[in-house]
C-alpha cells in the first residue's frame, strides 16, 4: 500500500458492526471446526488457483499485517492471530524485516534488530530471526499461512523500505541473504514468499533476483509471488527472472478491470487481489472494501488481502479495528465462497448470464458475475441495489434455487425455485450491496455461507 504518512489518513470514528451473540457463536464454531489447509500450497492443474497438499483448493482470505513480526509482543501476536483465525483468515502479508513502521525500527518489540551490523545483509541477528520463527510457527497453529517479504523495498520516494540498502549490499551479499532465509524457513510449511514491496524493482532487479534465487536454492517447497508498484504487474516486472509462480493485482484505479486484465493474461498464472484501498485510508467506505473483495473472486482471482489502518502497522487502536466492518465482511465473504465451488467460477465477461442492470463498467457500481462451467452455480455481486435480468437458462438442470446473500450480515434469504428457461428479473430486498446466488436444485447445495 501507499504507506507514506502524506498518503494515509488515520481512520477514526467507524462504528463497529454488531453481531447477534448466538449468530456470532455459531459462525465462530463453524469456522473453528473447519480443517485448515495442509500447507505448503501448490498450483492447481489448471493454473488458476492454489491447492493444499491434499489437492483441496485454498481460497486466500488475507490480512495485511506488514509489521506483525516487529511491532508486537508475543502476547499481542497471540491475540491478533486468535482473532484472525476465528474469522477465517488464512494468509497474512508480513515483512520479515521492517524498515520504518514500528516503535524502534528496525528493532522488534524485544529490542533486537535484524542485522548485527545495521543494513548489512550478511550479518543476520540470530535473536531477531528466532523471534520471527516463533511468530510464523504461532500462525501455523492457527492454520494461517505467512506471505513473507524478505526485503520490503518501500514506496518510491520514501524511506519506508530497504531499497537503498539493497543497492548498497553487493550481489554476493544479497545471494547469501537469500540462502540464509531460504535455509531457515524451508521446513516451515506455512510460508509463501513475497518479493519486492510497493515499488518496481528498477535498479534493484538483479539483487532481488539473487535473493529469490538464493531462497530457492535452499527452499524448493514454497511458492513465490511479488508485490510491485500500483498498476504494475509482477509478470511484467519480473518477466525474465524465472522464480515467479503467481501473479498479483495491485490497483487504486478501476479494480474489476485490472483484475480481469490479469485473469486474461497468457500464459495463465494464479492471481489474486493483493492490495487496493485499505479500510481507514483513502477515505474508503464500507462498500468499497467489500466490493473489491467480491470483485476479486468473481473476476477470476483466488482471493484477496484486505488492509486496515491501524492494523497493518499495529498503531494504537489495532485491537478494536480487528472487529470493524472490513474484517467482519471478509469473514462472511470467506464463508460464502467456501460454501460453493468458488475455484470453478468463470467470469461472465460477455454478460451472457446477467444481461441487464450491470452498472457502469468504468464505474464503482459495476455488477460482477461468474458461473461454474457445468452451470451448477451462478453468483453475482452488485455494489448498489437495482433490478437485474438473468438468463436463467445458464443454470443447469430443470430448476434453479435463488438466494439473496447480505454481505453485511452473512444472512442468506431464499427467494424461490424457478424453471431454468428464459430470463428472469431479480431485485434485492433493500438498498445496499447484495449477492445473488442461483444453484441447480438437483445439486442440493447448502445455503450460501453455510457449512465449512
Amino acid at each position: 500500500m501507499l504507506r507514506g504518512d502524506a498518503r494515509c489518513s488515520v481512520w477514526k470514528g467507524t462504528i463497529l458492526t454488531c453481531l447477534p451473540l448466538m449468530a456470532w457463536f455459531v459462525m465462530k464454531s463453524s469456522l473453528l471446526a473447519a480443517s485448515p489447509p495442509a500447507y505448503p500450497v501448490k498450483i492447481s492443474a489448471n493454473h488458476r488457483y492454489l491447492v493444499d497438499q491434499n489437492n483441496k483448493p485454498v481460497l486466500l482470505q488475507g490480512d495485511a499485517a506488514w509489521s506483525l513480526i516487529v511491532a508486537l509482543t508475543k502476547a499481542q501476536v497471540e491475540e491478533y492471530l486468535k482473532n484472525r483465525g476465528e474469522k477465517g483468515f488464512n494468509i497474512l502479508m508480513v515483512n520479515l524485516i521492517e524498515h520504518k513502521f514500528c516503535k524502534h525500527p528496525p528493532n522488534n518489540a524485544e529490542g533486537e534488530g535484524p542485522f548485527t551490523t545495521p543494513g548489512d545483509f550478511s550479518t543476520p541477528n540470530e535473536k531477531y530471526f528466532a523471534f520471527a520463527d516463533w511468530v510464523i510457527k504461532k500462525a501455523a497453529e492457527s492454520g494461517i499461512q505467512i506471505l513473507l517479504a524478505p526485503i520490503y523495498l518501500g514506496y518510491k520516494g520514501t524511506d519506508e523500505g530497504w531499497y537503498e540498502e539493497t543497492l548498497a549490499n553487493s550481489p554476493e551479499k544479497c545471494l547469501e541473504y537469500g540462502r540464509y532465509v531460504g535455509k531457515r524457513y524451508k521446513d516451515f510449511d506455512n510460508v509463501m514468499w513475497l518479493i519486492g514491496g510497493d515499488r518496481n524493482p528498477e535498479k534493484a532487479l538483479e539483487r532481488l533476483d539473487l535473493v529469490a534465487l538464493g531462497i530457492r536454492e535452499a527452499d524448493k517447497r514454497h511458492l513465490f509471488t511479488a508485490h510491485v508498484a500500483p498498476e504494475a504487474s509482477p509478470v511484467e516486472q519480473f518477466a525474465n527472472s524465472g522464480w515467479l509462480d503467481s501473479n498479483s493485482t495491485y490497483t487504486y484505479e478501476i479494480v474489476h478491470q485490472k483484475l480481469l486484465a490479469d485473469y486474461n493474461r497468457t500464459p495463465i498464472l494464479p492471481t489474486f487481489l493483493i492490495e487496493s484501498s485499505y479500510e481507514g485510508e483513502h477515505n474508503s467506505s464500507e462498500v468499497q472494501i467489500r466490493r473489491q473483495a467480491y470483485w476479486a473472486v468473481l473476476c477470476g482471482g483466488m482471493g484477496h488481502i484486505i488492509g486496515n489502518r491501524p492494523i497493518w502497522l499495529f498503531d494504537p487502536g489495532w485491537q478494536a479495528a480487528m472487529d470493524l466492518p472490513g474484517s467482519v465482511g471478509m469473514m462472511y465473504w470467506g464463508k460464502l465462497f467456501r460454501s460453493h465451488r468458488w475455484y470453478d467460477l468463470v467470469p461472465d465477461q460477455k454478460h451472457e448470464v446477467v444481461t441487464s442492470g450491470l452498472g457502469e463498467f468504468r464505474g464503482l457500481d459495476y455488477l460482477s458475475a461468474a458461473r461454474t462451467p457445468d452451470g451448477g452455480t451462478v453468483i453475482a455481486y452488485m455494489p448498489t441495489s437495482r433490478k437485474i435480468t438473468v438468463d436463467i437458462s445458464k443454470v443447469s438442470g430443470s430448476q434453479a434455487k435463488g438466494w439473496w446473500f447480505d454481505p453485511r450480515t452473512g444472512k442468506a434469504t431464499p427467494i424461490g425455485v424457478f424453471p431454468t428457461s428464459g430470463s428472469r428479473e431479480f431485485t434485492p430486498p433493500e438498498e445496499g450491496d447484495w449477492v445473488l446466488v442461483l444453484d441447480n436444485v438437483s445439486h442440493q447445495l447448502p445455503a450460501p455461507g453455510a457449512g465449512d
